[in-house]
């Protein structure tokens, strides 16, 4: 069975809904619509040869896992390393002077200066260092899908690493997917190919679009 990594942001929370920049674990958990696409992205994945799910230690991943793993008859793995962007003193924060001070170095990352740090936060070199060795650990030996609910900046920094900083990311909805393969034209280099991405057009503002870390 070929493996897929299938990479998707948790459903909305009240932060999302009112702008709040909430990236420290646990987090706040899923509304009432967050838990709706958890249920609609279980029913997504519902044929799909998922054959291990994993969620970040924010209980809103782990409860946007849940629907899937349900539907296959597995467990929630929580991994750590695959949490959202840490956004130091922006934590908890919302209007317009939070989130234009997380896009501007957010906007920088895509520029190619991913030593650009939040303040009191991380670079994206700091996500990276986290995050892939946690995707090595799940995908070691695995086949078949690997479900890994994770958060909208952190896989978007985690999929264009995989994908050599060559292939345009976007931002990504709630419950959006991400879908990698590894590359068989070179399988030695450890080299992904990009199969799917959810793409959203993001709000000016809009911390529900995927942009700013929630």
């Amino acid at each position: 069975m070929s493996l897929r990594l299938v990479m998707a942001r948790h459903g909305e929370t009240p932060a999302n809904a009112q702008h709040i920049l909430d990236t420290r674990p646990p987090g706040l958990p899923l509304n009432e619509r967050g838990r709706a696409q958890a249920v609609a992205l279980g029913a997504r994945l519902a044929a799909d040869p998922v054959t291990a799910v994993y969620a970040s230690a924010a209980v809103r991943a782990q409860q946007t896992a849940a629907p899937v793993a349900e539907a296959h008859g597995l467990d929630v793995q929580v991994i750590d390393g695959v949490h959202e962007v840490f956004c130091g003193e922006l934590e908890g924060r919302s209007g317009r002077v939070a989130l234009e001070r997380f896009m501007a170095v957010y906007e920088a990352w895509w520029t190619g200066d991913l030593d650009a740090r939040l303040p009191g936060g991380e670079s994206a070199h700091d996500v990276r260092d986290r995050f892939l060795p946690a995707l090595d650990r799940i995908l070691d030996g695995a086949s078949g899908d690997v479900v890994l609910v994770s958060h909208g900046a952190a896989i978007r920094l985690a999929a264009a690493a995989l994908l050599g900083d060559t292939a345009e990311t976007r931002f990504l909805p709630n419950t959006g997917l991400v879908v990698l393969r590894p590359d068989d034209k070179a399988p030695q280099n450890g080299a992904w190919v990009l199969e799917h991405w959810d793409g959203a057009t993001p709000i000016a503002g809009d911390v529900t679009a995927g942009g700013a870390p929630a």
